[in-house]
């Protein structure tokens, strides 16, 4: 384990905008895409705030995290848990299974992967000029 501040605060920005997604945006893209997008994005860098972990690594964990709460939609477990009233569960696990959803998670998570590509190239070209 090791505290990452930037990851940290990255995500706990991305936490607030998902906040204010889910309590102000009620539209048919953003709040479910953006939504989606983002959380990738948020779970990623929550996880790299806390645990020095590669790359790839932590990418792919994230990702098959969230198609695996995906496919509990698909499942319809919260209902099969009996759940379906709890607004925590219902919010965590999502109801609703889209195909889409799983796109929109590999698009973040290679967006993901993007930026730490250029974010990397950038260090080592500072590293080697100064």
């Amino acid at each position: 384990m090791q505290f990452n501040l930037k990851y940290f605060l990255a995500a706990v920005i991305l936490f607030f905008i998902e906040v204010f997604i889910a309590v102000f945006v009620q539209d048919s893209f953003i709040r479910p895409y953006g939504g989606d997008f983002l959380v990738v994005i948020f779970l990623y860098c929550l996880l790299k705030s806390f645990f020095r972990i590669p790359v790839k690594n932590a990418i792919f964990g994230v990702l098959l995290f969230s198609f695996v709460v995906e496919g509990s939609q698909y499942l319809r477990l919260v209902d099969l848990m009996g759940l379906q009233d709890n607004k925590i569960a219902s919010v965590v696990l999502g109801n609703y299974f889209e195909w889409l959803d799983m796109v929109i998670y590999t698009l973040a998570a290679l967006t993901i992967y993007w930026i730490e590509i250029m974010r990397c190239a950038s260090f080592r070209s500072r590293k080697t000029s100064g």
